[in-house]
C-alpha cells in the first residue's frame, strides 16, 4: 500500500478522472421512465407556462369601467373553455380556476368577495390582488425547463408541463461487481466452517440501482492469482467500471493490486486516510477504472457514498454533492483514535443528531438505524453535546 492520502485528496483525484470520459450524445426515455435518470442537457420550453392569462380563484373576471361596484354576468369560462367575445365596460364573467382570462377583464374576484343576483354581480370585498397569473409568468418560451441534474418526481411534472413526452438522459457506466474471497458464499444456501454470507456484492448492486446505474454481478472470486487475474481482465474487457470488493489491503491474501498491475492497469492511489476504508484502491487501464473496495461492508459502503456515487454522476456530466443538512449533537461523541478522518452512523430524533452504537466497519446492522452519516476531523478525538455539525443523508 502507498503513503495514505487524505479523503479530501482522494475525492480530487476521482474527479480529474472522472471529467476525462468522453461526452456521450445520451438516451431518449419516456417520461415515465426518467425519475431518478441525470438530464444530459438544458431543456427548452417550447412554450409559455402558462399559456395564457388565467384565473387563480372561482369567481368573477371583472372588466374595467361602469360604477367599479356592480358588473352584468355576460357569460361562464370553465377550465379548458374558451372565453368569447372580449368584455365591454361594466361586464363580467364567471369564471372558474385554471380558466383562461376574458380579454377585456382587469381582475378577478374571489366568489365569496362578490353576491349574485339577478344577472348582475356585485362587490362585496375589494382584494389586494388580482387573483390571475399572467401567460409565461412561470416559464417563458425559449427559456431554460431544467439544467442538467438528477430528476426527481418534481422535475417530471414540470417537463410534462412543457409539453415533453420523453427527455434526453445520460448512459450510465457499464458497470461490474466482482467479489473477492474464499469464505464468501450467495445468500439462500446453507453456510459451511469458516464462511460467512456475501453482502458486498447485493449490497453494491443495490447502491447502484438506487441512482439508476445497472449492474452485473459477476460473482466471488476466491483469492487466488491466477483466477482473480482471469475475473478481473473478464470483467475489465466488458466493463468501464469495475467494483472489486475485498482483496486490497496488505494482508497475505490480498492479492487485487498486483492482479490489476499485471493486467497493465495504472494504480493512482491506493490508502486513504478516512475510517473506515483505509484500503481503498482506484485505478485505470485504457478506457476502464477499477474501485478496490475494502471487504468490511460498512466500509464498501461509506466509500461507495464518498467516491463510487459522485464518480459516476462526474461521469454522466453533472458535480453532484448530497443534500447535507445542519444540526446539533444530542450527545457527546468520543473516539479513541484520532489519527483518519471518520464518518459515523447517527440518527435524527427529536430535532437531535444521536450517535449509533457502532462495533467497527464489519457491523453493518448499525446502518439500518442510521438516517445518515457525521464527519469527524483528523486530530479530533471529542465531539461535545451541542456541537453543530452536517450530516451527510443515506
Amino acid at each position: 500500500m502507498r503513503a495514505l492520502i487524505e479523503i479530501d485528496q482522494a475525492i480530487s483525484v476521482v474527479q480529474q478522472e472522472m471529467r476525462s470520459r468522453a461526452s456521450h450524445p445520451g438516451a431518449i426515455v419516456m417520461l415515465d421512465e426518467a425519475v431518478g435518470r441525470v438530464l444530459a442537457r438544458d431543456v427548452i420550453s417550447p412554450i409559455d407556462s402558462p399559456p395564457f392569462d388565467k384565473s387563480t380563484r372561482d369567481g368573477f373576471a371583472l372588466s374595467a369601467g361602469g360604477s367599479g361596484t356592480e358588473w352584468i354576468i355576460r357569460d361562464t369560462v370553465a377550465a379548458g373553455g374558451a372565453p368569447g367575445r372580449a368584455l365591454a365596460p361594466g361586464e363580467c364573467s364567471r369564471i372558474m380556476t385554471g380558466a383562461p382570462l376574458p380579454s377585456g377583464a382587469e381582475r378577478v374576484a374571489s366568489k365569496e368577495c362578490m353576491s349574485e343576483r339577478n344577472g348582475r354581480a356585485r362587490l362585496l370585498k375589494v382584494e389586494p390582488l388580482d387573483n390571475i397569473v399572467r401567460r409565461g409568468a412561470n416559464i417563458a418560451r425559449g427559456q431554460v425547463v431544467l439544467h442538467p441534474k438528477v430528476l426527481a418526481a418534481q422535475d417530471i411534472g414540470i417537463l410534462a408541463a412543457s409539453g415533453f413526452a420523453e427527455v434526453t438522459v445520460a448512459v450510465p457506466l457499464s458497470i461490474g461487481i466482482v467479489c473477492t474471497g474464499p469464505e464468501l458464499q450467495p445468500p439462500g444456501g446453507p453456510l459451511g466452517a469458516g464462511q460467512i454470507y456475501d453482502s458486498n456484492g447485493p449490497q453494491l448492486a443495490a447502491q447502484l440501482a438506487a441512482i439508476q446505474c445497472p449492474a452485473r454481478q459477476r460473482g466471488i472470486v476466491a483469492d487466488e492469482p491466477g483466477l482473480l487475474t482471469e475475473a478481473l481482465a473478464s470483467a475489465l474487457a466488458e466493463h468501464e467500471l469495475v467494483l472489486v470488493s475485498g482483496g486490497v489491503s496488505e494482508g497475505d491474501f490480498d492479492y487485487v493490486p498486483g492482479c490489476l498491475e499485471s493486467l497493465g492497469a495504472t494504480i493512482l492511489m491506493h490508502g486513504v486516510a478516512v475510517k473506515p476504508g483505509k484500503p481503498t484502491l482506484f485505478a485505470r487501464r485504457g478506457s476502464s477504472w477499477i474501485f478496490g473496495l475494502p471487504g468490511n461492508p460498512v466500509s464498501t459502503f461509506v466509500i461507495f457514498e464518498l467516491l463510487v456515487k459522485p464518480f459516476l454522476y462526474g461521469c454522466m456530466g453533472i458535480d453532484w454533492e448530497p443534500p447535507c443538512f445542519h444540526g446539533t449533537l444530542g450527545e457527546v461523541v468520543r473516539r479513541k483514535d484520532a489519527g483518519r478522518v471518520e464518518y459515523l452512523p447517527v440518527r435524527m430524533q427529536g430535532g437531535s443528531i444521536l450517535p449509533i452504537a457502532f462495533h467497527g466497519s464489519a457491523h453493518l446492522n448499525a446502518l439500518g438505524d442510521a438516517d445518515g452519516i457525521i464527519r469527524i476531523e483528523r486530530g479530533v478525538h471529542e465531539l461535545a453535546r451541542g456541537t453543530e455539525i452536517d450530516v451527510r443523508p443515506l
